[in-house]
């Protein structure tokens, strides 16, 4: 039978040691940044298991409903835009975000908006990443609504305009 070495036993126990601990970290950062994303509808019909997932929640700003107070935005998700016929009907939740950085620009009424954070027993959503599309402006048209019309360009100004010479015509064979 062959002999080992004492140094090949340590460097051996040390791969085992660092293979495993990657190993470890890879499986728990990965199961800690893993969210569900649902709709408002689906949360809200998830029973007890909402409490304990990082959950992902899609649906429309409801209008009037965004109350700022510094970093923090209440609001409520509607699962249907205020527009739809059937709006009035739809579940919505109240969501609480307070994160790092401001909601985003197009977070405004009736915007789609998608809120990362965890579900509290109180009833609301407690977010801290914030996403907002494009409210609804490429929604069809009401009836009797006139077509938005595009904004005039600007003209570009003299000052700012700056010649520019040919491009040299000299060949590279001399």
């Amino acid at each position: 039978m062959m002999k080992t070495s004492p140094n090949t036993l340590r460097i051996g126990i040390a791969v085992v040691v660092i293979l495993g601990t990657i190993g470890w970290l890879a499986y728990t950062g990965y199961g800690a940044s893993k969210s569900y994303y649902v709709k408002v509808p689906e949360l809200l019909s998830m029973g007890n298991v909402v409490y304990a997932r990082h959950l992902r929640v899609d649906g429309f700003v409801k209008p009037g409903s965004i109350e700022r107070d510094g970093p923090r935005v209440d609001f409520v998700l509607n699962e249907y835009e205020s527009h739809m016929p059937n709006a009035a009907s739809g579940r919505t939740l109240k969501v609480s975000y307070k994160g790092s950085e401001p909601p985003p620009d197009t977070f405004k009424d009736d915007s789609e908006a998608v809120a990362d954070g965890t579900y509290g027993r109180d009833g609301v959503f407690h977010a801290t990443t914030l996403q907002a599309k494009c409210a609804s402006k490429y929604a069809p048209a009401q009836p009797g609504a006139q077509p938005s019309a595009p904004a005039p360009a600007k003209p570009a100004s003299a000052a700012s305009a700056t010649p520019v010479a040919p491009p040299s015509t000299q060949s590279a064979a001399n």
